[in-house]
């Protein structure tokens, strides 16, 4: 095996261990992978739907969860909800996933 296969690897495993919950992606970034706008993703957090993470200097970094989050607003959206329907859902489904998490414990 030569250095660049193994080098190679060591990336992939890096990737694959990457925290679902560690900001990564910019808000341009994220707006494209959900297909909505940077204003749109601005006005979900002002309505508390999502909530980034920010570096030392403020800039939004979305996890893998956030973008999963967005992706189910955007669906939600797409089935009629309006903004303070998908903020119940969300809240419900919240602490079903925290129940259901302190219920395998």
């Amino acid at each position: 095996m030569d250095i660049r296969t193994r080098e190679s690897m060591n990336e992939a495993e890096t990737l694959d261990e990457i925290d679902d919950s560690r900001g990564v992606y910019t808000i341009s970034v994220a707006a494209e992978l959900v297909g909505a706008g940077v204003q749109t993703l601005r006005l979900y957090e002002s309505r508390g739907l999502v909530e980034p993470a920010r570096t030392p200097g403020g800039t939004r970094r979305y996890s893998n969860d956030d973008i999963e989050r967005l992706q189910r607003i955007t669906a939600l959206l797409e089935d009629g909800l309006n903004l303070a329907g998908i903020d119940v859902v969300l809240k419900l489904q919240d602490e079903n996933a925290r129940l259901r998490a302190q219920r395998k414990e």
